[in-house]
């Protein structure tokens, strides 16, 4: 069966499509040909996959054979079996006839005899060939074809149908499109059934002796060709997954391992998407196939099969999955295989991959997920062709012009060497070509970076290449080491693959033996080792002989060629990779791009990629990667002139870890900055130094502030500045913790400071801020011209610390405004009244409440009634325990232990009205006493009840500052309570036969202090004289009399009526009584009335002298002896009504002749006055006049007033009054006021209308 490999792929090529046979009885085909083809493919066919499950397919290609074509000739039975898949699959036969007997005798028999066999799926078409205007031909084809019907078709199954080729065809096409499927479906299921029972007999036969692959390869193929031709490319697709898997486990048995292949012109190309590259026939051994060419042969077709199901995102997955695995499948037979024949294929199978998934695939036809997925392994093959091109470029002398860079160093490093059996030789003709490439390696050096840093460069080979070929050669020199390698060493090549700052050892180079490196030597020196230029000239020669591909040979004969072909490798994997998932890796190929544009001096592109990678290596912390790149971005925007990003990539080289760079290196870099910072910048922007400055909060207790106060506040900065650098202004921003949107503002010194390298202290001053808590903003300043920011806290001490600052934790508050407060409490000392127009200490307590108040003044503005004694010095000793029981303020705590440094009294002065607070009272309780004066012009009249306490209150303001600066007010305004040493009540205690009155006057104290009575004397008023001739002293003259507080003491007085004013005038004596006393006081001033101070002015004055109080008396006549009588009379007996005039009456009698009260210009006139409510009452007659009454007694007279009630109800009669005669000498009746009866108004009819 393996004879048939050639024919069958020819077939293959051929054959792509389904084949139906036509069987022409009639002669009909050439008119009939161009109807049935127009109608190809066919549409919405349905057909039966392997599992026969029906598969709907959009179109289903298929090609119409005449069974008379040389095509469908019969041939041999095995021949026929084995290609069964190109036969026909259903057979249409064309028939016509116009009259029965024909039909009986001719088309009958020959249609039987083209139908009898059973295999083969047919039905008939007949042919109406009549016009539809000639109905005896119409009629007579209908009965012909009813007689074909009843012949050929049964109940199970329809083989029959008409077409009219002058009538309607719409439903003929239906017909004829479902028969011919079925016909297809019935023919594919048989034929996938007879492979399948073929391939089972085979695979049985897979353990034995007698198994053939190719023979299983031809009938598996065949299935899978099958499918793909009836378009159901999954069930093809899974024929191709089996027949891999059955190919490699029954190449890889042991003991039948056959020829790898690979070794003819050519199969450097991959042919991963061209499955007929090379025949079949030509990759047989014995009885299966050469691995190398044969699996990619069943890649390609299930590529093929993969970009017809329209899924080039799983072709680019298996596609690399392939290459790695099929990579390693020639690493084992690398040694056979030509040089670098593994690394070519990759290369050229990448490529096709790309290519082919490029031009196969169509964005939006598939889910986002797989799209980026799509792009991921479009970027993984690009990644994986460009490395693979690098080793070779390396391998022909181009590995100084590939950047030495962590990606790069990353993927060849770990890159192994190519491993032939013997290393390629130089040819005898190539010394100028070696001459050439010992040139190029000894021009070649180190590159210095920008800032003059000098760094070991990053391998970017697996191993010393000068000591890997020379072992792969047949014998070594042990003769010559030191010329294989020492030579090396100084031609920085890489052998040292540990990276570090410090710069290499500059030791001269041997000088190079002309001898060794002639080609024309070789033979009598075959054991010398190769030198590198040997090793690339040979290299380069036998990737001549290897590479067959003419376009990736050019990208390797020059340099320029070469970076041309890394730059497409290199985009073309980044641009992949910034589309799908991976956009990090797509960053770093940037990072490879720019590189090769910085060496040809495109900044612009080369920064722009550069800052792409930066912000990659900052952002996942991968500080020595960034040190590798960052000052490249920095030379490239030193040569544009970006200072802004410039300084910026200087303060980010500062600000990468210690052990990156030399000191020397990073002294540089702040010159740089320096520098920038005091030139005149055209563009000059703040300056971001947050991973450079950083800044925290002192450890302990934040600070504590009230409202209103300012402060100051420590902060410690680090500065990771290498040297010292001076900052012209330093500003701090607080952050409130709640509002984020508000802050506050701490600003520094003006003058210069200077930040030493690591920690510093500042102290930061902090005006008043708002209550809340504040944590660190952001810290600002300037350096020269330069304004710089840090928003970063300090990271920079042991995690241990307290300086140790981490996202992870808490931010920690740095400084606490508490809402507004009592800070203070002024009260007063005592709460007992002092001693009124006397001069008085007045106690205030001042109590500082966890405020402190050094230097705080205290205003004082006295009310109405109110003097302060400025003549007097103020005093303040300290708030004692005397103090606390009298003033019950509570327990003052620690504040009051008495401290040796505090003087027991400290005199003040006032001045201006305000007094400075002494510093040992900041925070103590203490207790200030300010002479008083509360001035009262009346004399205290004696009363049955004492007089309110708001009557002789006096105020007094008083206004605190204190604070840092002042800015702490406490205002209050404090009530005083003055009041009289005594309260003084009368009561006549007893009335004798002979008109004496013993008066008893009470002194009741109202002072807390004992008072000592010395003396008293009574003035009389008018009317009472006194009976003894005690010159107005009490009867009982028992002084001193002692009064102790809230106690109270009686004298008498003994009087008796006298004369007096009628009309109450006031005479020599007064109108009122006066009582004076002469009294001392023994009182404390902590406890309320105490001695009056002394001022100094009357101090000799008042020493030795008593207190004098004077009281008013006001004495009446008893109500039994008046000297008038008024009386109301009563109304007449009709009732009072509203609107009505009434006449009210008063009686005025005397009751004692007028010559026996006190003599008066005319005794016979008496002034009356009539009152009354005007809302009540309209008075009709004189409210006011004088009368004529008889000085005798018993005289009378009667005053009558008109008057009119206003309102109704009971009110208040008008009232009879005599002003000029004292209440006492007037007898009233009724007593009391009383009410009278008003009714409403009488109805009246004068507005009726008689009916």
């Amino acid at each position: 069966m393996a004879n048939y490999l050639a024919q069958f792929q020819a077939i293959k090529n051929t054959c792509d499509h389904l084949v139906i046979a036509v069987e022409d009885v009639s002669d009909l085909w050439p008119n009939v040909k161009n109807l049935f083809e127009e109608r190809l493919p066919f549409k919405k066919a349905c057909l039966n996959n392997k599992t026969r499950n029906p598969v709907f397919l959009e179109k289903l290609p298929a090609e119409y054979i005449l069974t008379t074509d040389s095509r469908l000739r019969s041939r041999f039975p095995q021949e026929q079996s084995l290609f069964w898949f190109r036969e026909q699959y259903a057979t249409v036969v064309l028939v016509t006839c116009e009259d029965l007997d024909e039909f009986k005798s001719i088309l009958k028999p020959r249609v039987k005899l083209l139908t009898q066999n059973d295999e083969k799926e047919w039905f008939i078409v007949f042919v109406n060939r009549a016009h539809p205007t000639n109905d005896q031909a119409t009629k007579m084809a209908k009965r012909v074809y009813v007689k074909v019907e009843v012949e050929f078709s049964s109940k199970k199954r329809e083989r029959c149908c008409k077409l009219d080729l002058h009538g309607p065809e719409a439903n003929f096409w239906e017909d004829f499109e479902s028969k011919i499927m079925e016909c297809i479906r019935n023919t594919l299921d048989r034929r996938v059934q007879f492979y399948e029972e073929e391939i089972r007999k085979l695979s049985e036969q897979r353990f034995m002796p007698i198994w053939n692959f190719c023979n299983f390869f031809i009938l598996k193929e065949s299935l899978a060709f099958m499918f793909e031709m009836a378009h159901l490319h999954e069930d093809s697709l899974r024929e191709y997954d089996e027949l891999e898997l059955c190919y490699l486990e029954t190449v890889n048995v042991s003991g039948k391992r056959k020829e790898f292949g690979g070794m003819d012109q050519g199969d450097d190309q991959a042919a991963l998407v061209n499955p007929g590259i090379k025949p079949l026939a030509q990759i047989v051994q014995d009885d299966s196939f050469r691995e190398f060419e044969f699996r990619q042969y069943l890649f390609a077709c299930q590529a093929k099969l993969l970009f017809k199901l329209s899924r080039p995102f799983e072709v680019a997955s298996r596609g690399y999955s392939f290459i790695i695995s099929f990579s390693k499948a020639l690493a084992l037979y690398e040694s056979m295989l030509p040089f670098c024949l593994r690394e070519v294929w990759v290369i050229t199978a990448c490529l096709a991959l790309l290519n082919a998934a490029a031009a196969n695939y169509k964005d939006g036809l598939v889910v986002p997920d797989v799209e980026k997925e799509f792009y991921r392994l479009q970027g993984d093959l690009f990644s994986l062709c460009r490395v693979k091109f690098m080793r070779l470029a390396y391998l022909v002398g181009y590995g100084t012009d590939i950047e030495r860079s962590p990606a790069n160093s990353a993927s060849l490093s770990m890159l192994p060497w190519p491993k032939p059996a013997v290393w390629p030789l130089v040819p005898p003709d190539a010394a100028s070509e070696v001459l050439e490439k010992e040139k190029m390696i000894l021009q070649s050096g180190p590159k210095v970076k920008h800032f003059g840093i000098q760094r070991k460069q990053l391998p970017i080979e697996p191993c010393v290449l000068l000591r890997e070929a020379n072992r792969r050669r047949a014998s070594l020199s042990a003769g010559n080491m030191f010329e294989m390698f020492g030579a090396q060493l100084n031609l920085n090549d890489g052998l040292d693959v540990s990276g570090g700052a410090s710069p290499p050892s500059k030791t001269p180079a041997p000088s190079m033996s002309r001898n060794y490196s002639t080609p024309g030597n070789f033979e009598g020196s075959i054991d010398r080792p190769m030198r590198l230029a040997e090793i690339h000239v040979a290299a380069e020669h036998a990737l001549r002989k290897t590479i067959s591909d003419p376009d990736l040979w050019k990208s390797l004969s020059s340099i320029e060629d070469f970076e041309q072909k890394y730059l497409e490798l290199t985009k073309g994997a980044a641009e992949n990779y910034h589309l799908s998932w991976w956009r990090r890796h797509g960053v770093v190929l940037d990072g490879e791009i720019a590189a090769v544009c910085h060496k040809h001096g495109k900044y612009d592109l080369a920064a722009n990629s550069y800052e792409k990678v930066c912000a990659l290596y900052a952002g996942e912390g991968w500080q020595d990667l960034l040190a590798e790149v960052l000052p490249n971005l920095a030379e490239c925007q030193k040569i544009l002139k970006d200072e802004a990003g410039y300084l910026q990539s200087c303060i980010r080289l500062l600000s990468l870890d210690k052990s990156l760079f030399s000191t020397k290196e990073r002294q540089a870099f702040q010159a740089e900055v320096i520098g920038l910072a005091h030139s005149e910048m055209k563009h000059p922007v703040p300056l971001d130094v947050s991973s450079l400055i950083t800044f925290s909060g002192n450890a302990g207790r934040p600070l504590q502030l009230c409202d209103g106060d300012p402060g100051t506040l420590s902060v410690t900065v680090w500065s990771g500045f290498p040297d010292d650098i001076t900052l012209e202004s330093l500003n701090l921003t607080l952050m409130e913790t709640h509002n984020a949107d508000e802050g506050a503002k701490a600003t520094s010194i003006s003058s210069e400071t200077i930040l030493k390298p690591g920690r510093n202290t500042i102290a930061l001053t902090l005006p008043p801020q708002k209550p809340g808590s504040y944590v660190l903003g952001v810290l600002t300043g300037q350096i020269g011209h330069l304004r710089f920011r840090s928003h970063s806290f300090s990271k920079g001490a042991p995690a241990d610390s307290d300086d140790f600052m981490s996202y992870e934790k808490p931010t920690r508050p740095i400084l606490k405004v508490f809402k507004p407060r009592a800070l203070v409490d002024l009260t007063p000392a005592v709460s007992s009244p002092l001693l009124i127009n006397e001069v008085q200490w007045v106690g205030i307590i001042v109590r500082p409440i966890d405020y402190p108040l050094k230097g705080g003044v205290l205003h004082i503005d006295t009310g109405p009634g109110l003097e302060v004694e400025e003549s007097h010095v103020i005093e303040m000793d300290r708030y004692t325990t005397a103090h606390k029981s009298i003033a019950n303020m509570g327990d003052s705590g620690e504040q009051n232990s008495p401290s040796p440094l505090v003087k027991d009294i400290t005199q003040l002065n006032l001045q201006d009205g305000k007094i400075q607070l002494p510093d040992w009272t900041s925070d103590l309780i203490s207790v200030l006493w300010i002479p008083v004066r509360a001035v009262s012009d009346g004399i205290t009249r004696a009363a049955s009840q004492r007089l309110s306490i708001v009557d002789m209150m006096r105020t007094m303001a008083l206004k605190l500052e204190f604070g840092i600066s002042h800015n702490q007010t406490f205002d209050r305004t404090l009530a005083v309570h003055f009041t009289d040493p005594f309260h003084v009540s009368t009561r006549v205690i007893d009335k004798c036969n002979d008109g004496t009155l013993l008066l008893q006057v009470t002194l009741h104290s109202q002072v807390k202090a004992t008072l000592s009575v010395h003396d008293a004397r009574l003035d009389l008023q008018d009317g009472f004289v006194h009976n003894c001739q005690n010159n107005g002293r009490p009867a009982s003259a028992f002084f001193p009399l002692t009064v102790s507080p809230s106690s109270k003491a009686s004298m008498l007085f003994s009087i008796c009526f006298g004369s007096m004013n009628v009309k109450g005038e006031t005479g020599a004596s007064g109108a009122e009584s006066i009582l004076n006393i002469s009294y001392k006081i023994n009182g404390d001033r902590t406890m309320g009335a105490h001695m009056p101070v002394i001022i100094k002015s009357s101090a000799t004055e008042s020493v030795g002298q008593d207190l004098i109080f004077k009281s008013a008396l006001i004495l009446q006549r008893p109500v039994l002896d008046p000297c008038l009588a008024v009386g109301f009379l009563p109304f007449p007996s009709d009732s009072l009504r509203v609107g009505q005039l009434v006449t009210v009456n008063w009686r005025i009698e005397r009751l004692k002749d007028a010559e026996d009260m006190v003599p008066q210009s005319n005794h016979e006139e008496v002034l009356y006055e009539v009152d009354a409510n005007s809302e009540n009452w309209m008075i009709a007659g004189r409210k006011r006049g004088h009368i004529s009454l008889s000085t005798k007694q018993g005289s009378r007279i009667i005053i009558s007033i008109l008057c009119i009630p206003l309102v109704a109800g009971y009110v208040r009669p008008p009232h009879l009054g005599l002003p000029d005669i004292d209440e006492a000498n007037i007898s009233s009746n009724p007593p009391a006021p009383h009410l009278v009866c008003v009714f409403p108004p009488a109805l009246s009819s004068s507005y009726c209308i008689p009916a």
